[in-house]
Parts: C-alpha cells; structure tokens; sequence
C-alpha cells in the first residue's frame, strides 16, 4: 500500500508516521511518500530522514522518499492525506492581524482568517484532486487542511475523487468525557453533529446510559486542544445548554472575550499563535535533525495537532478492513441535518468501512445552536463558490455572512485588504 502526504513538510508528519508504525499489524503500508512545494523542501527532508529511523526503530520495512513532483508521487496511491497550508505561517499571520484592526476576530479557521484560507486553499485542493483523477482515481482523499469542512465539501461537490475530512477536536472531546468520568475511553460512545469547528457532544454514553450530564458536571483544568485557551465561561454555558462545545465555539459565544486576548496577544512579545506556532515548530524541527531522536517527540503536543496521527490512520485503517466500526468525521448531509443540503458537508458520527463514511441517522441537533449551524453554513457555501469563480461580490457576501463579521463596511474594509496583502495566491480575484 501506497501512502502519499500531500504537506510532507508540515511539522504534524511524525504524528502520522507514528500511526503508520502504530497500526502496522492491520495497514500493509509499504511504501511512504511524502510530497511538497520548494519551499518546503528543507523541513520536508528533514521529516524525511527522522521517518526513516522511526520505522528502522520500529523494525518495519516501509520505505520513505520525499519529492517535489506531485504528479509523480501521487501516481499508484491508494490514501492521500493533505495537510497543507497555502502561503505557510505569513499568510497565516495576515489572516490573524489584518481584521483585528477592523475589531474583528483573526483565527485560523472563523471568521475572516478562515475565509481567507479557504479561499487560498480551494484551489490548490482541487488541482490536486484533478491529478489524482488522472494518476489514482480509485485514491481516497483524507482532508485535514482547514478550514476542513469548507475544502472537503469544495472536494466533493467538485471533484470525482472519494474524499473525508477529519479533525482531531472530535476525537480529544471524546478522551476528554472519558478521562472526566475516569473511564477507559473505549467504553465511551459519544455522539457528535454540527460542523466542522462547530460541533457539540450531545450524548456520551457508557455502560448504555447517557451520561453527558455527569460529563458536564466535571470540569477540566485543560483545553481540549493547545491552541485555544480553556474559557471558564464555556464550560457553564455547556451545562445550561446539556453538550459539550468544540473549543471553537468561544469564538462564537465569548466573541469579545476572544477578540480582547486576541488584540492583547497580538501587541505582546509573544504575538499571534502564527508567531507562537513560528517557535514552536523552529524547536520542533531542531529536535527532528536530531539523529539519535527514533521516536515523536513530546513538544509536538504544543503544536496543537494531539491524537491527529490517531485519527487519521485509524480512518484508513477502518476504510481497508472495512470495520464498520464508528468515528466522527466529515461528510456529505445526506439529511443527517434536515435544515440544510443534502450535498453539503456536516461533522457527525459515521460507519467506516470499505465503501467510506455513512452518517448515523439517529443524530439530532440542541435546538439552541441550529440557528449558529445554519448561518454558518449559508457563510461556508459562499465562501466555496467565491473561491472557485474569483467573485468578489460572493466574497463580500460570504463575510457578511459570517457571524463574528458585523458591519458591511468593515467586511469591504477587510476585504480590499486581504485580497492584496494575499495576492500572490489569489491570482482568480484578479486586480
């Protein structure tokens, strides 16, 4: 089995190498490639010879090479997994500062932040897909790029090739109930729905009772993910509501707390998490040269990407055998959520096996946040059209659609911003 990481440079890679090893007796994988653009290539070769001796360690005979011909790497894959990012960690710092001086929220994945990266991202994902059409049709896609729902749905809708986006929010939530409990997580089958970085647990059930309230009841010192601070606030907003929140609905329901230590941090030493992150993985890939270094190293749970490895190769591992078991991803509605589009993509429970990912028909939506899903998805749905055609009338009306975007002149302000500080990768938008 081939498997091929689109974003082999990414400082994630040893997670997923480490699920590679992980899962070796069930996922014949023999042969890793890793793929990525030229200025990668320092960081993907680095990645590429700490692979090599975490699977000599391991005693596996799985081979590792990196290139920067996509094509040619692509060619033979049976999974693809991306894990890119357009314009790197600088353009993710612009989507960070730029609408913070309109007062508005600049984060990875909501709000402003996020629609530009979408609208980077989308067309890069759907080049991709149009050589896999031509060099492994059969292929499956794993997206993990973020804004993950929006590029998955954009994959989907627009593509042949069989795509599912995955996240590691769901699958820490899920360990988190678990260890609040003080139960083996296995013996926990909670139920998500919403979408992707808006998401809730509505049910945690363990020994056939739903125990969401007892959850609830526990609070954790810690958030669920590094790169969101843990909101006191959230979690006495969750018992009111009876779910747990993905971290990212702070952004939603503590805007202006989240916009202050956004605009504090952003002025600080430290600077944006696009700064932090800059550190982070500067350290990270200094262990990595390391050459008595065999296994993951535990500083990358600071990068904020914890039990992704898990996530992603237990998906292919689940697809190959056809294990029916169940996981929480992202997929197309198919009436999961009546109020939106059968062919646009939610996050819920799934059954994997061998023909992808089917939506337990069982999920309801809290009354309380079907409003937020629904506004959302109005937002994502421009975003993806806006990014495809280069329309920026779609644009404005995507921000405006957007809920932490308030004021039709703020939303043209940070329009006419971000299209040219992120020009070199929007050449659809024109001048």
């Amino acid at each position: 089995m081939k498997l091929v990481v689109i974003g082999g440079g990414s400082s994630y890679t040893p997670e997923l190498v480490e699920g590679v090893i992980l899962h070796s007796r069930t996922l014949p994988v023999t042969e890793i490639v890793l793929i990525d653009v030229s200025m990668g290539e320092k960081k993907i070769q680095i990645n590429t010879d700490f692979a090599k001796r975490m699977i000599a360690h391991a005693g596996l005979d799985i081979s590792v090479r990196y290139t920067l011909d996509r094509k040619e790497g692509l060619a033979g894959a049976a999974f693809v997994i991306t894990q890119l990012r357009v314009g790197g960690l600088d353009a993710r710092a612009k989507d960070e500062r730029i609408p913070l001086t309109y007062g508005v929220i600049g984060q990875e994945t909501t709000g402003p932040g996020g629609f530009f990266k979408a609208l980077r991202t989308i067309p890069v994902l759907l080049d991709i897909c149009k050589d896999m059409e031509e060099v492994c049709p059969d292929a499956w896609l794993i997206n993990f790029t973020n804004p993950a729902g929006i590029v998955t749905e954009a994959v989907l809708k627009h593509t042949g090739i069989k795509c599912i986006g995955l996240c590691n929010v769901s699958i820490n939530m899920w360990h988190d109930a678990a260890g609040r409990l003080g139960v083996p997580v296995e013996d926990m089958d909670c139920r998500f729905i919403g979408l992707n970085h808006l998401s809730v647990m509505n049910h945690a059930y363990c020994g056939g009772e739903d125990r969401i309230g007892d959850v609830l009841a526990v609070s954790n010192s810690e958030s669920v993910v590094k790169n969101i601070e843990k909101n006191d606030e959230m979690d006495i907003l969750a018992r009111e509501m009876g779910c747990m929140f993905s971290p990212y609905l702070q952004y939603f329901y503590s805007e202006k707390e989240m916009l202050r230590k956004e605009t504090k941090e952003a002025l600080s030493i430290e600077g944006t998490r696009a700064n932090q992150v800059k550190r982070v993985e500067a350290e990270l890939f200094k262990c990595y040269q390391n050459e008595s270094l065999k296994e993951k190293p535990e500083a990358l749970a600071k990068r904020g990407g914890a039990r992704y490895s898990e996530a992603a190769i237990k998906l292919i591992d689940s697809i190959y055998n056809d294990r029916k078991d169940v996981q929480v991803v992202d997929v197309q509605n198919h009436g999961t959520i009546p109020e939106l589009p059968d062919d646009c993509v939610i996050e819920t429970n799934c059954v994997i096996g061998k023909n992808g990912a089917e939506p337990l028909k069982d999920a309801e939506v809290p009354a309380e946040i079907l409003g937020l899903i629904v506004q959302v998805k109005a937002y994502e749905l421009l975003t993806i059209e806006a990014a495809i055609e280069g329309d920026r009338r779609k644009a404005l009306l995507a921000l405006m659609n957007n809920p932490l975007v308030h004021d039709v002149k703020d939303a043209r302000g940070i329009l006419t911003d971000m299209l040219k500080a992120h020009k070199e990768y929007l050449p659809r938008f024109g001048e």
